[in-house]
């Protein structure tokens, strides 16, 4: 019987946390400040923030389709997505020990590769919808009517 009762307590994540939400809005509000965390301790989220504005400013004035749109925000989307991973990975890291180990530098460096690569793939994305018709939009504008 205690085998069994040990099983569902293992289940249950409030057993493994001091601050386990109690409701929908708790856990909103929990979300709510890892973003907050993040936009203000780490760097990086703030340099996402001026791209992902500038990226999104871009597609605007362009006038971009929907199905543009989608691959926009689904590219921007996975580097947010995977620098908060990366930044959990870190402060489980740093949490887990005091003293330099190999394999805690391993964790952090394969979680940044993660963020590096999905930054390339984004940037890579964003230059095939958004490269041509910006040199488009600046060609025209520097082209001279001639009569």
């Amino acid at each position: 019987m205690e085998r069994r009762q040990q099983s569902v307590t293992l289940k249950d994540p409030a057993a493994f946390s001091t601050k386990a939400s109690s409701s929908r809005l708790q856990s909103f509000s929990f979300a709510l400040s890892g973003c907050a965390y993040m936009l203000r301790h780490q760097k990086n989220t703030r340099i996402m923030t001026l791209v992902t504005c500038a990226v999104l400013g871009t597609g605007w004035w362009l006038g971009i389709d929907a199905d543009s749109w989608a691959t926009l925000c689904l590219a921007i989307a996975l580097v947010w997505v995977t620098e908060f991973v990366n930044g959990a990975i870190e402060a489980a890291v740093d949490l887990s020990t005091e003293t330099y180990h190999a394999l805690a530098r391993k964790a952090k460096d394969v979680a940044a590769g993660a963020v590096l690569l999905a930054a390339v793939g984004s940037a890579i994305v964003g230059f095939l919808i958004l490269g041509p018709p910006v040199l488009e939009k600046i060609g025209d504008s520097f082209a001279m009517p001639f009569g």
